[in-house]
């Protein structure tokens, strides 16, 4: 596969990471398709070792976000810049602490649109809880999967 190539997927895949956050946009499969796309040029035994494991883990997530509350952004007072804000903190902080810095990053994300929005610490902090409770929980839960299986993408091309 070629350096345009793999970009491209890689832009796919960003797209889906954007689409978790982003009412609409479908984030999970459009990550699986870009893994299917890399998959389908490859046609290496990691490449589909790679596939494999993201159907499973997007499947899984699947599950698991029907099992949790559903969401309910209107009711928490959430705008959508705010989510989007925090869904890119997760993915910046998914990055700079691999894996484990999603929630923090999310969080800390959330929680400064929402200081801004309201202008103190507690009115913030209150609000930052709220929407977690509201729709936060399932967002982190497709937000990590999601950076999972690109994180293994990632993994796969660099070891090539």
């Amino acid at each position: 596969m070629g350096t345009w190539q793999l970009v491209l997927v890689g832009l796919v895949m960003l797209l889906g990471l954007f689409g978790v956050v982003t009412p609409g946009l479908p984030g999970p499969p459009i990550v699986w398709a870009g893994v299917l796309w890399w998959s389908m040029t490859e046609r290496t035994a990691s490449a589909w070792a790679v596939l494999a494991g993201a159907t499973g883990v997007l499947l899984l997530n699947q599950a698991v976000i029907w099992l949790l509350p559903p969401r309910r952004p209107r009711g928490a007072g959430i705008t959508r810049r705010a989510f989007l804000v925090a869904g890119a903190s997760g993915v910046v902080g998914f990055f700079v602490l691999p894996v484990i810095g999603a929630v923090p990053g999310f969080l800390a994300g959330l929680y400064a649109m929402e200081r801004r929005r309201l202008g103190g610490h507690g009115e913030a902090w209150a609000s930052t809880r709220t929407v977690m409770r509201a729709l936060g929980t399932s967002v982190l839960v497709e937000l990590f999967a999601c950076l999972l299986v690109v994180g293994g993408w990632i993994g796969a091309v660099v070891r090539g």
